[in-house]
């Protein structure tokens, strides 16, 4: 059986990725697979810019709105999830389009990386937790960064539960996470994919829509819904989603809601810049700058030229071919 031809539109926040990936949905019979780790809960839609339903343009979405907020989700889950929508998407005829900005989700999935199954040690995770209680998650971001500094550099230092993660794998298996993430590379994979990178001659640009987002963002209801999310959710892994903890300290009296909204978009723009780092690492990466572009349709076009030009929806590449 041949591998599976896939699309993905991958890039920072607020580049355009969903709008690309519904126009290219809806020029090669396609259906959007969405990864993006927040997106997948429900009832927050504002801070994780869920696309509207006429949004998607009559274009099937997929892994949105589909856990509860109080429940963690890991990538091992994301790919089940992914690699069933996409099997089904193929044997409707259609073109799996994955669109999103956790780079991690795609690049287990395209790749085939398979993480270890071992047990949870309750001591010590209750010990890291308890660290990470005591003395922050950066102290814990730092044990990673001694003991495997490219796993360290790929994950968010407020993200306790990858930390975690990651500090569990090194000590149950003595081996460095990025170790296992190479070995894994190796493996082949069941998918012959297509990967575009949106991105921004002028970072400026990028910073510009990100700062408009989010005060869109708060015209919308954001701290509205924000202010729900944490009457009502202290646990799972959408705690960490951008968009809801800078608010926290205004909801507590300890800031106020303009230096809130600036330490938002202060940190939406680092987050942009390490979802950068991490798809320019990739070098099946084909990177597009939105920018060299004025509009839409001009964007798109350079798109589908791209994906013509990877040979893969005619079922070979030229990764195949070296």
């Amino acid at each position: 059986m041949g591998k599976i031809p896939v699309v993905a539109v991958v890039g920072p926040t607020a580049s355009g990725k969903s709008t690309l990936g519904i126009e290219l949905s809806k020029k090669l019979n396609g259906e959007v697979i969405s990864a993006d780790s927040m997106q997948i809960y429900k009832k927050i839609s504002i801070a994780t810019a869920k696309p509207a339903a006429d949004e998607m343009q009559g274009v099937p979405h997929h892994l949105i709105g589909i856990i509860e907020p109080e429940e963690n989700f890991s990538v091992v889950q994301f790919c089940a999830l992914a690699e069933d929508c996409i099997n089904q998407i193929t044997k409707r005829g259609k073109v799996p389009v994955i669109v999103g900005g956790t780079g991690l989700y795609v690049d287990a999935l395209l790749n085939n990386i398979a993480f270890p199954d071992t047990k949870t040690d309750r001591l010590l995770r209750e010990n890291l937790r308890l660290k990470a209680q005591q003395q922050g998650a950066k102290a814990l971001h730092d044990e990673l960064m001694g003991v495997d500094f490219e796993t360290a550099t790929s994950i968010h230092p407020n993200d306790t539960g990858r930390i975690i993660r990651a500090l569990e794998l090194y000590h149950t298996t003595g081996e460095k996470p990025s170790v296992h993430t190479r070995l894994s590379k190796l493996q082949s994979s069941p998918y012959m994919p297509v990967m575009i990178g949106l991105n921004f001659r002028n970072r400026a640009l990028l910073y510009e829509r990100i700062d408009r987002r989010v005060d869109e963002m708060v015209e919308k209801g954001l701290l509205e819904e924000a202010s729900m999310f944490y009457k009502t959710y202290q646990s799972g892994t959408s705690q960490q989603a951008i968009g809801y903890k800078e608010f926290f300290p205004y909801f507590e009296g300890e800031i106020k809601l303009a230096d809130a909204l600036e330490k938002l978009k202060r940190e939406t723009r680092r987050y942009a810049k390490r979802q950068l780092t991490w798809f320019r690492k990739n070098e099946k990466t084909r990177c597009l700058f939105a920018d060299d572009y004025l509009t839409q349709a001009e964007l798109t076009a350079a798109a589908l030229r791209m994906i013509d030009e990877s040979n893969v929806l005619r079922g070979e590449t030229e990764y195949e071919k070296e």
